[in-house]
């Protein structure tokens, strides 16, 4: 009923307070994360968000329904279209990722901070609600790669990318947060970094 509610508001009151609580999360994260700062951004009362969201849970996971959606909507592309090289791949679907993330900073900042939500009570409920949605992206994205000649399973590289590319999307858009520099430059130097790390793991993969 709540979310009815909400669906029902006009599409520009709808944009303000997800996008208030977007940059609440994406800077503090849910534990951190205030509803009083919220309302106070998007010119609502507290309880008028909770007519909306039964709660900061229900909100939370609003927010990452919509912007996965938004998300796999602008980054659909064919995967067969990929070089069959693993690491020319990787860092093909890395450059289209973390261009979006580059044009979507917040969005960006919500979603890898979701992704780091470990060990916490929040971080439980996700992975029950989502499972492990991050391994199946990156199982679709190793789909066709030639795996020949490499000592690692399947499971293991696909792991293993998952954790180095989380880990360094989320230092580089950090690093990034105050640069006004143009997403072509920011490209350029994401994909000089990655490189580098990627040699790392070639030599042990």
């Amino acid at each position: 009923m709540q979310m009815k509610l909400f669906s029902e508001l006009d599409s520009e009151k709808q944009q303000r307070i997800i996008d208030a609580a977007l940059t609440e999360f994406a800077e503090y994260g849910y534990e951190n994360g205030s509803t009083n700062r919220i309302v106070k951004n998007c010119g609502i009362s507290k309880g008028s968000l909770f007519k909306y969201f039964e709660n900061k849970e229900e909100l939370y996971f609003y927010l990452i329904d919509t912007v996965s959606a938004q998300m796999a909507e602008e980054m659909r592309f064919d995967v067969s279209r990929l070089s069959r090289d693993l690491y020319e791949r990787v860092i093909e679907y890395s450059v289209a990722e973390i261009s979006w993330y580059v044009t979507n900073p917040v969005k960006g900042r919500f979603l890898i901070g979701v992704a780091s939500e470990t060990g916490s009570d929040i971080g439980r409920k996700i992975v029950e609600r989502y499972g492990d949605k991050s391994t199946d992206i990156y199982e679709a994205l190793l789909k066709g790669v030639d795996m020949s000649g490499r000592s690692n399973s399947r499971k293991e590289i696909t792991d293993i990318l998952r954790w180095v590319l989380m880990g360094f999307n989320s230092s580089f858009l950090k690093s990034i947060a105050e640069r006004d520099d143009d997403i072509e430059s920011l490209k350029k130097s994401y994909i000089k970094q990655l490189k580098g790390y990627l040699s790392v793991l070639k030599k042990g993969l």
